[in-house]
């Protein structure tokens, strides 16, 4: 793991170089066909089996963060000092634009954004799976594309939302109530991300889990000593090599949330 912290950032504080940067790494990513690359990780959450995401459960938190971390390591081989940014779907600005403009323009400079959606690299049979069962999952192209159909801005979580989030008193309290809010904010997105075998194909989706990793790591400060339970933290995330208990400090995994008041 790094000595140096990598700083996550609010995607709507990025320069405009370090969007660049990061457009570079997911286009880098995307390009590759083994696993390295993001049809690989973005396979891991839902389709095609085995699934290994964990939803509904304490290792919720814990594997997200793994995974997040995995993408991210991947992101940084190809440009590196890279990292995820997360999108604050509770700021002011958020709940007046929806979607991050960094997330919601199809082409930047006459090229297409790899923010803006990517193709769902999967065999054939489960494409008509996906069409024939969630429909507007993903869209009628040759390879198929993420979609997304979002709600109103307004009725995205306010400040007042992630405040209560940090009030939970457990562990297993907060990742229960994590997870609610989590669950609204890919139903909010709405098309790929709507649905857990297409959503991390999304390439917001890392935005949103960033948000929530952010959160958690609040949560944490706010709480020290509060974990997850003791049978939990030798318990392995498969499919990466890394249990509960490697999770639980951001700074071991060579990351810090930048503090950042995000208008």
């Amino acid at each position: 793991m790094d000595e140096e912290l990598y700083m996550r950032r609010a995607v709507r504080l990025m320069s405009e170089q370090e969007l660049a940067q990061l457009r570079r790494a997911f286009a880098e990513v995307m390009a590759l066909n083994d696993d390295r690359g993001y049809q690989f990780f973005a396979a891991l959450h839902g389709l095609p089996p085995p699934f290994y995401c964990e939803h509904g459960n304490p290792l919720f938190l814990p594997w997200h963060r793994a995974y997040l971390y995995m993408l991210e390591q991947a992101l940084q081989d190809r440009v590196p000092g890279v990292t995820v940014p997360w999108w604050d779907w509770s700021s002011p600005g958020s709940r007046g634009e929806g979607i991050p403009a960094a997330y919601a323009q199809p082409e930047v400079d006459g090229a297409p954004n790899p923010l803006f959606a990517a193709d769902v690299g999967l065999p054939p049979d489960m494409i008509a799976l996906v069409r024939s069962r969630l429909p507007g999952a993903i869209s009628d192209d040759d390879p198929p594309r993420t979609v997304r159909d979002p709600d109103p801005p307004g009725d995205l979580p306010d400040a007042a939302a992630v405040q209560a989030l940090l009030e939970a008193p457990t562990f297993e309290d907060f990742s229960l109530r994590m997870e609610d809010v989590h669950n609204f904010l890919h139903v909010w997105v709405g098309g790929s991300m709507a649905q857990v075998p297409t959503a991390a194909f999304d390439p917001i989706f890392w935005a949103h889990h960033a948000m929530v990793d952010r959160i958690w790591y609040l949560w944490q400060m706010r709480h020290p000593g509060q974990t997850p339970s003791a049978q939990l933290m030798g318990q392995v995330l498969a499919p990466f090599q890394m249990t509960v208990a490697d999770t639980l400090n951001i700074n071991d995994l060579g990351y810090d949330y930048a503090l950042q008041v995000v208008a």
